[in-house]
């Protein structure tokens, strides 16, 4: 059985990983009940239940080899009201260049007062202090102005365009491990 991460922490949001059993139950059940056991935050929201985000992806994954978990899907929690907002997650574990790529969704309602920003640089920090990890990468539809306007926040270079099969065009920004801990601590 995987363990769970421990809950990464920034002024306004907790970050709190999802066991594997967890997200399987959220994925094929549609029930939370494994992924919040003994915790002390609520999903009003319906997180990852009404929307399973990137649960379709990360499920075969964690089947397949339950140790990539912990790189998996966090619950993005409001402290003050102990909500989950939202989720994020990388892609999977660093592949064999060192390259982890991670996704986020916040609730519409809580969208555009930087907790995006305050989970991405959580998340990254916590990658980088994996040896492991050597470029941190974020793809965002060319399309997606809020979600441009934050990576381009943190500094990060455009690479150019790839094509999703399900996502269609999709902007490649990079920056290297060693970059982000210069300009955003560890």
């Amino acid at each position: 059985m995987s363990k769970i991460e421990e809950p990464l922490s920034t002024f306004r949001l907790e970050l709190h990983h999802i066991s594997a059993q967890g997200i399987i139950e959220l994925f094929e059940a549609k029930l939370d009940v494994a992924a919040i056991a003994g915790r002390d935050f609520h999903n009003s929201h319906q997180v990852l239940i009404n929307n399973s985000g990137p649960l379709a992806w990360r499920v075969p994954q964690v089947k397949e080899d339950e140790s990539v978990n912990k790189w998996f899907v966090r619950w993005i929690v409001l402290k003050e009201s102990r909500e989950i907002i939202g989720s994020t997650s990388f892609h999977g574990a660093p592949d064999t260049d060192g390259m982890i790529e991670i996704g986020l969704g916040i609730e519409e309602h809580y969208q555009g007062v930087g907790y995006a920003k305050e989970a991405l640089a959580a998340m990254w920090k916590w990658a980088c202090t994996h040896p492991e990890v050597r470029t941190l990468r974020y793809t965002v539809s060319p399309d997606n102005l809020p979600s441009i306007a934050v990576i381009n926040y943190f500094g990060f270079d455009f690479m150019g365009q790839q094509l999703d099969e399900i996502d269609g065009p999709e902007n490649i920004y990079e920056m290297s491990s060693p970059d982000f801990v210069a300009r955003w601590g560890k």
